[in-house]
């Protein structure tokens, strides 16, 4: 099958136009900005080779015209776009991306993490450089599994308060 694979020019964490999972995998992506129309960048690789299938990963940094436009991807271009990201970022608050992908998406599927305390992870805090939560700071600082960490809601109210 003809893939796409986008992934945000700002996850710049395994290198620009990279997909890189937790065991190693990896591929090359198409890197986008806030200013990528990906409605006609989908378009335009679509009538140069057919696609069968779009991927976006963090999909949390797309904007909200973005995710209106991978839904005309969908309903125009008849091609399935399954998106990954985050639904919140340390502080508990939505990204951009998630709150529209949560309120338009066809289908929506929770791939589950795990807490400290085995209870289902549904938040995530960021640690600073001496390994404590941040608190404040930037809604968007890149980083891996050593500056993230999931946390079920009652240890990530803990940590932050």
């Amino acid at each position: 099958m003809n893939t796409l694979v986008l992934a945000p020019e700002l996850d710049n964490c395994h290198g620009v136009g990279k997909v890189t999972s937790r065991i190693g995998l990896e591929t090359n992506a198409l890197a986008f900005t806030h200013e990528h129309d990906l409605l006609n960048l989908i378009s335009a690789a679509h009538a140069n080779n057919p696609l069968h299938c779009v991927l976006v990963d963090e999909a949390q940094f797309l904007t909200r015209d973005q995710v209106c436009q991978l839904g005309e991807v969908t309903d125009r271009l008849d091609i399935p776009v399954p998106t990954y990201g985050l639904r919140t970022d340390f502080r508990g608050e939505p990204f951009e991306g998630s709150k529209y992908h949560l309120a338009w998406s066809d289908n929506i599927r929770e791939l589950k993490a795990i807490c400290h305390c085995g209870a289902k992870a549904t938040m995530v805090i960021r640690l600073d450089e001496s390994g404590n939560p941040a608190k404040e700071g930037s809604q968007v600082e890149i980083g891996g599994n050593d500056r993230y960490v999931s946390l079920c809601r009652r240890h990530f109210k803990a940590l932050l308060t």
